[in-house]
Parts: C-alpha cells; structure tokens; sequence
C-alpha cells in the first residue's frame, strides 16, 4: 500500500536533460526541456580539482560516460553554491558517481552519503591501483580545497600586513 502511494512522488521526482557541459569530473550542466539549463552536482563522490593531479582525467571520464547523452537525475539537495546536489544515471541505470568511484576517478564523499558500497568500491579501486589510485600520495579534493584556502588565507594575511607597514613607513 505504501509502496502504491509513494510510486507516483518517486516517478515524478526524477528528471532528465541532455549533457551539455562539463565542467569538472563532478559537475555537469544538463538541458532540460524549454531549453532551460541546470547545473547539477553528482551526489555522493568528489572528484579532483581542476589543479589537482587527475582532474582532467576525472573530467574526461564524465565527459566519456555521458556528455551528450540524455540522463535521468533525482536531486537530492543543494550544496552552499546553489548547485542542485543529484544522483545521475545513464545508459538503462548506470549510477555515474558509483562509475567514477569504480574507474578510480573519484573519492567516495562519505561526509555526504550513507552508502558503504560505494566506499568498497573505492578500497577495491586502491587496492587495483585503477586511476587516481596509482598516486601513493593521492590527495582528497576536501583536503586540497582546505590547503588552497589556508594557503589563500595566508597570502591575504601577508597582503594586509604588507600594505600596513608601507603605510606606517
């Protein structure tokens, strides 16, 4: 009976666009009809940063797997840019986030997820050294973004106490 109930908000909450853009292994803008664009942020993975070693092939690898293609997206939230947070699937089901995980492209975002599985398929990617995984010194994208912030921070910090000391002089 539950089940009946919940079918159609299930049916109706998820969505499909065509893959016009990529903008990093994570991020992806869709088209949706009335040429209406969205830009959503695959849920539950993270991959590299633009910057970072194997950004660009975690870019490629989304690219591969669905740009161009009409995919089907259940949102799931919005993270703090306004970007809806979503799970994507292709190709009759394909889970994309659990496929960047598996080609080693990818961390399991754990902060975010609840799914164990995927976090076995990332200890199976780092065992096969698939991917990001062949970098012994390998570096979470939350942990980069934390060490540009302070490293930003700091230049800021250096900046104002700079331009103090010139005007004190």
């Amino acid at each position: 009976m539950l089940v009946c109930l919940l079918l159609p908000v299930l049916t109706f909450s998820q969505t499909s666009g065509k893959v016009i853009k990529i903008s990093d292994g994570d991020t992806i803008t869709i088209l949706l009809k009335g040429n209406q664009q969205k830009k959503l942020r695959l849920a539950e993975v993270d991959c590299p940063e633009k910057g970072q070693a194997f950004g660009k092939n975690a870019k490629q690898y989304t690219s591969g797997q669905v740009f161009g293609k009409t995919i089907n997206f259940i949102e799931t939230d919005k993270d703090r840019y306004g970007r809806s947070i979503a799970k994507v699937y292709y190709d009759n089901g394909k889970y994309l986030s659990k496929e960047l995980i598996k080609a080693g492209m990818g961390w399991w975002y754990f902060f975010y997820s609840n799914d164990a599985s995927l976090g076995k398929l990332q200890e199976k990617a780092q065992q096969k050294k698939i991917g990001l995984w062949q970098d012994n010194q390998a570096i979470a994208p939350w942990e980069y973004r934390k060490i540009k912030r302070e490293a930003g921070s700091k230049k800021n910090e250096a900046f104002k106490a700079n331009g103090k000391a010139k005007e004190i002089i």
